[in-house]
């Protein structure tokens, strides 16, 4: 035979203490666990032998029929067709022959994995638990409920009528926070134990699988801190899980946690919301004390609809923030509806976008633009943030009230934003609109140092609970004001309405493209079709022209002359027009021919070429690396004649010209340029300058018909580059242009 007993336990590690398989009961009742098929007994708490007297072992891995019959004959029914419910099921209160007379027991009933287990708790003497006492307590509380309108009342309202219900010297209502600390919110007492109202206690004080253990069983009692455990035996070497059981004796570090309060009777009764646990009715007493298990499930029950009003308190709350922040979203909406750039309507209105998330200060970001709106860190501390989120947070929704604990930097500005909330408007691009709460500096009252002190027992560090529970006062730094849920809800529907606007913008210019896509060609056709046949016209006039000046020339005047002269220039410069125009609608309409080209030598060629336009000037030319690339000849090679080309024709007006041409590796493209020391131009009107037909200088200063640059932009995005210039006015200019990365061109 086996006595289970609780592993020798290094408190160091009591986040992992076993405490749902302690091996013992506490002594205020006995405890058996047998097979429902055949009722043979498998655990036994050491006192059961005693009490009906038995002697010791006898009572195992024996039908329950043979060993106490009067026993069976009382339950026998109930074991054989256990509950299909999880938890502990009240049966109903008997009599029962002992050693010492006639003794009355309240029975229950679980489950632990295959067995089913029998607890008998001895009911005190002199206890009135029956529902005539308990009833106007009950009632009591359900009219207050009627008039009760704070969570805060609500609170009180519960610990003072299971003080009424209990006789307890203290009832505490205890609040989790999302870091498991525990907060006072409610009191009820005499003048026996001190006050605990507003006091916060750590997580430590009530480890995860202590917190597992209340929700899955609400309601649990120590009635005296100093028993001695009553082991439990058995034959099969594995403990028996009692997480349901009401006799399950506790883990050893509790029970001097309490004597170091001074409280030597406890019980605690779980509140539950949606499952999860939200708090705790903590009741105390400075001298052990039993209460009747019937008065237990009349405060269990008294406590279930406690939490059913505190959720419908919550939920009434959290329904009135809802609408109030809908209004305000509906107004947001309208704002950016208004405008031809939805993200003004929300750089116009900034109270409107701050007062959606209750914050003091905003900023919406993007690669190129950074709007920030109320209190907010510097431009640059928030650039670094939205570039902290893009790299580490790529969900939909961010929010913190510690800001500085996840991102070191932002304790510089720790005044201002303390508190993050932030939605993603696009993946793709890295597009932000970030809330910011300040620094709410607290100063929280402890129950007592939160951190457990360390003693040495037989050269091990062990921890051991707290001996003073007197008031220690932290002051939090760092930290904002909490998001409320409905604020997180409202700035992700934010970002649901802006994406959804986004899309549909999106949706709209994929028509427009189309539908530009379609105008484009059909012009391509027109234009190819109408400089065509333009062509020969315009050589016939320059043709006959001259013609008219060398066979006619005695018989004009000068004024005649002139006008020929006039005649044959102009029609030159139509033709070439034309000529250029024949030459940009075939661009989009000229099959690619790719092949590795040589950089080098086909700007040395095309610089040959411009031997005539340079004439006797003094160009200097510089020459740096050009890595091959793998694209259409004849096509780059127009490209590198026209840089060029205007290279020689911007810098005219120097004394030495100067031009240099290079290209280089970078982000899976090659990067040509073609940079000179020429007239340069405003970058106010980069945007004009690859259009066609785009001059930003006049005719009669440079020649030309503007249809040169949008060539080349045409080519370079034809070959999937890009291409973009840089200039200063009457300084000079560069020109670049990319070209992707081909296996062929390494």
């Amino acid at each position: 035979m086996n006595v289970q007993t609780p592993p020798d336990l290094d408190l160091t590690a009591c986040e992992r203490e076993p405490i749902h398989i302690p091996g013992s009961i506490q002594p205020h009742g006995i405890l058996l666990a047998m097979r429902p098929s055949d009722q043979v007994v498998t655990y036994a708490s050491a006192n059961i032998a005693p009490l009906f007297g038995l002697a010791p072992g006898t009572l195992l891995n024996r039908p329950l029929l043979q060993a106490l019959p009067l026993l069976a004959a009382e339950i026998g029914a109930d074991v054989a067709q256990p509950s299909a419910e999880e938890g502990t099921r009240y049966l109903r209160p008997m009599r029962l022959e002992t050693t010492t007379g006639e003794r009355s027991f309240d029975a229950v009933l679980s489950r632990s994995g295959d067995q089913v287990v029998l607890e008998l708790e001895e009911i005190p003497a002199n206890s009135v638990a029956s529902l005539d006492a308990l009833y106007p307590t009950l009632r009591r509380f359900v009219d207050q409920l009627r008039t009760t309108v704070t969570v805060d009342d609500l609170c009180r309202v519960a610990a003072e009528d299971v003080r009424r219900l209990t006789g307890f010297d203290r009832v505490l209502v205890y609040r989790f926070d999302d870091n498991w600390n525990g907060t006072v919110i409610a009191e009820d007492r005499n003048e026996v134990l001190p006050s605990y109202l507003d006091l916060r206690f750590p997580a430590s004080d009530i480890p995860a699988q202590a917190r597992e253990l209340y929700r899955r069983n609400r309601l649990r009692i120590i009635p005296d801190a100093n028993y001695t455990p009553v082991p439990i035996e058995s034959h099969d070497p594995t403990p028996l899980d009692l997480s349901d059981s009401v006799l399950r004796s506790v883990s050893p570090v509790h029970l001097q946690y309490m004597r170091n309060m001074g409280t030597l009777a406890s019980m605690s009764i779980s509140i539950l919301r949606d499952g999860r646990l939200w708090g705790l009715i903590s009741c105390h007493n400075k001298d052990p004390r039993r209460v009747p298990l019937q008065v237990r499930n009349a405060c269990d029950f008294l406590t279930q609809i406690f939490s059913l009003q505190l959720e419908a308190r919550e939920n009434t709350i959290l329904a009135e923030n809802r609408i109030r922040l809908r209004s305000v979203q509906a107004r947001l909406l309208a704002h950016m509806a208004e405008e031809e750039i939805f993200i003004e309507g929300l750089v116009k209105h900034p109270s409107e976008l701050m007062r959606l998330a209750g914050a003091q200060g905003a900023a919406i970001v993007s690669g190129d633009h950074c709007w920030r709106l109320g209190k907010t860190p510097s431009e640059s501390a928030v650039r670094a943030l939205y570039a902290w989120l893009a790299e580490h947070h790529d969900e939909d929704v961010f929010a913190t009230d510690t800001l500085s604990q996840h991102f070191p930097q932002a304790s510089a500005y720790a005044d201002v934003a303390s508190g993050l909330l932030s939605i993603s408007i696009s993946k793709r691009h890295a597009s932000y609109v970030l809330w910011f709460r300040p620094e709410v500096v607290q100063t929280v009252n402890w129950g007592g140092d939160p951190t457990k002190p360390v003693q040495e027992v037989g050269g091990v560090q062990k921890l051991h609970p707290r001996l003073s529970f007197e008031i220690w006062k932290e002051t939090v730094r760092g930290r904002a004001l909490p998001w409320d849920p409905t604020e997180i809800e409202a700035v992700k529907e934010l970002r649901n309405t802006v994406v959804g606007i986004v899309l549909r913008r999106a949706e709209e210019l994929a028509e427009l493209t189309s539908e530009l896509q379609r105008s484009n060609k059909e012009l391509e056709a027109f234009s190819y079709s109408v400089s065509h046949d333009l062509r020969a016209p315009f050589r016939h006039i320059v043709g006959y022209s001259e013609l008219l000046k060398k066979q006619e020339a005695e018989q004009l005047s000068e004024r005649g002359r002139r006008y020929v002269d006039t005649i044959i220039e102009s029609a030159y410069t139509a033709g070439t027009l034309v000529d250029n125009l024949l030459s940009f609608s075939q661009m989009g309409r000229t099959s690619l021919k790719p092949r590795r080209l040589d950089m080098r030598q086909m700007v040395d060629e095309v610089r040959q070429s411009l031997a005539m336009e340079v004439g006797g000037r003094r160009v200097a030319w510089k020459i740096n690396d050009l890595p091959p690339a793998v694209a259409d000849p004849v096509m780059i090679r127009l490209v590198w004649e026209n840089l060029l080309s205007n290279a020689v024709k911007y810098t005219r007006t120097r004394d030495e010209a100067r031009i240099e041409i290079g290209g280089l590796r970078h982000d899976g493209e090659i990067v040509y340029s073609v940079r000179d020391n020429g007239v340069g131009f405003d970058m106010t009107y980069v945007g004009k300058l690859f259009g066609v037909f785009q001059r930003l200088h006049r005719m009669e200063e440079f020649e030309g018909t503007g249809i040169g640059l949008a060539n080349v932009r045409r080519i370079v995005e034809r070959h999937g580059g890009r291409a973009w210039a840089e200039g200063v006015l009457d300084q000079g200019a560069t020109f670049y242009f990319s070209l992707p990365v081909s296996e062929g061109a390494a």
